[in-house]
């Protein structure tokens, strides 16, 4: 949308609360692709390339999160509307915030962004090619607006530290960023310290990322992400070899030949998206119940005829989002726990991630994130 002084003036009254200090220092940070970015810090407007930006930024902004937020992109209320309507539900401020289309898509507005006056973009690494390409960068700098880019997608668990200690400079949170920072690899090493002693047999997984959106099949991952998370939670990535990078596809004839020993659905409410599809809707204090008739619906298409895991009725479902937010390491713990039951029988993952809300997050921590054919109906 277009906005109107007006609205541009509600936005930057969100501002009038701001806690972090009233002098910035300009200082030369380097983003996750190895950029130098002369950046006025801390930060006091700042626009977010992606509402899901939203996740590791209240990380570091326990108060409130959007206090120095002028404009957002437009995807948070349809890929994840239960966290956008608790957002919502505490900072009601947040309905009056100026959106942005995508820069992938080409509907990112530079001139709405101009006139917000922000001191930084935050920019996903992932719409590094169309920021190039349109110029965005050059025309940005010479108004004097720097554009960082993070990443939580792409290659997160190798870019989510530097991504997080990068918004610990630009907020004047430095400390916060260190805390999570370490708070994420203890966690991890609750995961990769027990398996390193023990040493278990390793099952084959397949991780289907967004089982059900649509009806082919089958989105995976390949070296990264979910697909990293697998591996180090203990299992073999059934994809690995077949998709190079990150996202890709494998096909039916690909999974029931592999036969998977353990099936993983990232799903999500995407009503906004897919009206009534075959989603399996987990998320913030999501209906697991209708959660568990969804996932268990999945495990009847061609793709899983005969397979093991199906068989076994090892075949779970994972919030989606962990794929793009710093706290993926609930993930891990979580799949461990799925694959090596025995081993990982202390392990809490849903105590992990109420232990980040408590700490961290704004908002009180509702369950609904997990769910298994093991579970009971």
């Amino acid at each position: 949308m277009r906005i109107s002084a007006k609205s541009a003036a509600l936005a930057l009254g969100l501002l009038v609360s701001a806690a972090w200090p009233a002098f910035a220092e300009k200082v030369t940070v380097k983003d996750v692709t190895g950029r130098d970015v002369e950046v006025n810090v801390p930060v006091s407007h700042v626009i977010l390339g992606e509402g899901r930006q939203i996740y590791f930024l209240a990380a570091l902004d326990k108060e409130n999160p959007f206090q120095h937020v002028v404009g957002w992109r437009d995807d948070l209320a349809k890929a994840d509307p239960e966290t956008y309507a608790a957002y919502l539900g505490k900072y009601p401020e947040v309905a009056k915030l100026p959106t942005f289309g995508g820069m992938k898509d080409g509907t990112f507005d530079i001139e709405q962004a101009v006139s917000l006056k922000p001191d930084v973009i935050l920019m996903n690494i992932d719409a590094k090619t169309a920021t190039e390409e349109a110029g965005y960068i050059e025309k940005l700098a010479k108004v004097g607006i720097p554009l960082v880019y993070v990443d939580f997608r792409e290659k997160p668990m190798e870019n989510t530290e530097p991504s997080m200690r990068l918004m610990g400079q630009l907020t004047g949170k430095e400390k916060i960023a260190e805390d999570f920072i370490k708070f994420r690899a203890d966690s991890i090493a609750k995961v990769t310290d027990t398996l390193e002693k023990a040493n278990p047999k390793k099952p084959v997984v397949f991780m289907e990322r967004a089982g059900g959106y649509s009806d082919d099949c089958c989105m995976s991952f390949g070296n990264e992400n979910f697909g990293k998370m697998v591996e180090l939670a203990g299992g073999i990535n059934m994809a690995k070899d077949i998709i190079p990078g990150t996202f890709g596809n494998v096909n039916p004839e690909q999974i029931i030949a592999s036969n998977p020993e353990q099936v993983i659905i990232t799903g999500g409410n995407w009503n906004g998206y897919v009206p009534g599809g075959n989603w399996v809707g987990v998320g913030y204090g999501a209906d697991l119940k209708e959660a568990h008739r969804k996932l268990e619906n999945l495990t009847m298409r061609p793709a899983f005829t005969g397979v093991q895991a199906v068989k076994d009725g090892n075949v779970h479902a994972i919030w989606h989002q962990f794929y793009n937010n710093p706290y993926q390491f609930v993930a891990i713990q979580e799949i461990a726990k799925w694959l090596h039951p025995d081993l990982f029988k202390d392990l809490d993952p849903e105590a992990t991630f109420k232990e980040l809300h408590a700490r961290f997050l704004p908002l009180d921590y509702k369950p609904g994130y997990f769910v298994s054919l093991k579970d009971a109906k």
